[in-house]
């Protein structure tokens, strides 16, 4: 929890809520100057100064989310920035004296790093971060760049602190560059104030494509609504395939997949920037890199999973024991319905994009603590590691882990900022609504480590086992993907990896 006295007099503080951790759907209107650096206008009152880098004038973001500041530009500031978090700011340049305009009320401080390229990249400058009475009482801090670089530059914002919670705000910067111009101010915008906003169902949509990047604000990317109409009408005029050799009464198909390769790439969180996450090991196409996207995939459609129709890129972090990797000798994507009712379940459209877990979780994981891994096969547990965090499993078991997204999603948004925020739980009901009012595939990851462990435990390229997270990005031809939705899910019947029962 923290507080805030915004446009009010110091001794009147206002409460500010904490949210789940989402990229704000800001609606940031920006313009580019001659000298490459991105005035933000996103409210009106913001003064348009010659060469001030606005924080929220990102060209993308992790974990970052906007507010009116009461900073004598008026605006918007950046704020509940933690360990970790970055801003990114695309074709800017770089003089030689570069200054922050910077607020905090955390004791735990920290350092606002100016770094080239990606998140890890060049450091060029840094802004240490000290209390400064409160999270409107703004400082504006200087940093020499001895030799600045040459041209328009990808510049990021990355946030370093001893602890994990929020501890800076970040209104602007300037970046000291020469021949600055003023630009012409975008017509200003009203920003989002939550990414999870009110939808209407994809069903009840015009059937005209909206643009992408959706206009909800950055992040945000919108089904194209005709296309997802005609494949919706498809699916409705399918026929149910007779129910055959008594199969389980359980809403399932799946996708059985192996790792294909590895990369320290993540074309969802950090689409077009080799190089720039943890290392990922890749199921499912085999092209997936950096520079993924649905065309990618349904253009190199050579895959680690099957059936063939699936061109889908699934991805989980890189497990380590003892400092070496070991992928899992198999991983089972199941597509099934976790609902009451899976009657209304409908295919995903094409392009769809999603995220389950939190990377940056990094807490402990003792016996009986939810999102475990765990040990499958006779013997199962018998011990837990040094530190708590992992089990030990009989020679005769393996390392498991299972990972669940979930059952519903907002019908008009392929992506969300934070990849997650387009799709939610079912309500109290076990119906989708509200948010929600699609039924989607609940597809879910059991991996399969070919590793009994030790007391040495092992390490996620992401960190700790709390920080375990799987992503999808998915291609299926829409026929086959359409036929295995009512057959499976809608039918209540499990299926096999062919799709039938």
């Amino acid at each position: 929890m923290r507080s805030d006295a915004l446009h009010v007099a110091p001794a009147a503080p206002r409460s500010r809520r904490r949210r789940t951790r989402v990229i704000l759907a800001s609606a940031v209107a920006a313009a580019l100057v001659g000298s490459g650096i991105y005035i933000a206008t996103a409210d009106a009152a913001e003064t348009i100064v010659p060469g001030r880098l606005q924080a929220e004038a990102w060209s993308a973001q992790n974990g970052a989310r906007t507010e009116t500041t009461s900073d004598k530009d008026g605006g918007r500031n950046v704020g509940w920035l933690k360990t970790g978090d970055w801003m990114r700011y695309d074709s800017v340049q770089i003089g030689g004296t570069v200054t922050a305009r910077l607020a905090s009320n955390n004791k735990a401080g920290g350092a606002v790093e100016l770094r080239l390229g990606k998140p890890t990249g060049t450091l060029i400058a840094s802004f240490p971060i000290a209390m400064t009475g409160g999270w409107q009482k703004w400082v504006t801090k200087t940093a020499t760049i001895k030799q600045p670089p040459v041209g328009k530059q990808t510049l990021f914002a990355v946030m370093k602190s001893p602890q994990n919670s929020d501890f800076v705000n970040v209104n602007w910067f300037t970046l000291g560059a020469t021949g600055a111009a003023t630009p012409t101010p975008a017509t200003p915008t009203t920003a989002a104030t939550n990414t999870t906003k009110p939808t209407t169902p994809a069903t009840t949509a015009p059937t005209t494509a909206p643009t992408t990047p959706s206009a909800d604000g950055p992040g945000w990317v919108d089904v194209d609504q005709a296309k997802w109409a005609a494949q919706l009408a498809e699916f409705k005029a399918m026929t149910l395939r007779p129910i055959t050799n008594n199969p389980v009464r359980v809403s399932e198909f799946n996708a059985s997949c192996t790792v294909s390769h590895a990369l320290p790439d993540d074309p969802i969180v950090f689409p077009n920037m080799p190089g720039a996450s943890h290392m990922h090991s890749f199921l499912g196409n085999n092209g997936t890199n950096a520079g993924t996207t649905l065309d990618t995939l349904l253009t190199n459609t050579d895959s680690s999973c099957k059936p063939a129709e699936d061109h889908s890129a699934y991805w989980i972090p890189t497990l380590y024991e003892n400092g070496k990797p070991v992928e899992p000798h198999g991983v089972t994507v199941y597509y099934g319905s976790r609902l009451p009712d899976p009657t209304k379940t409908v295919p995903f459209p094409q392009g769809f994009r999603m995220i389950t877990g939190d990377a940056k979780r990094q807490v402990a994981t003792p016996k009986g603590a939810p999102g475990q891994f765990w040990c499958a096969g006779m013997g199962g547990e018998i011990g837990r590691s040094t530190d708590g965090n992992w089990p030990v499993c009989a020679k005769t078991a393996e390392l498991t882990f299972q990972l669940t997204f979930p059952d519903c999603w907002d019908g008009v948004h392929l992506d969300s900022p934070d990849h997650k925020s387009h799709v939610g739980p079912a309500d109290s009901k076990g119906q989708c609504s509200g948010k929600f009012p699609v039924a989607i595939p609940s597809i879910s990851f059991v991996i399969g480590y070919p590793t009994s462990g030790s007391s040495a435990g092992f390490k996620l390229s992401s960190g700790n086992a709390s920080s375990m997270h799987g992503d999808a990005f998915l291609a299926w031809e829409p026929a086959p993907l359409g036929h295995r939705v009512k057959d499976c899910v809608v039918q209540h019947a499990k299926c096999n990896t062919s799709g039938t029962f």
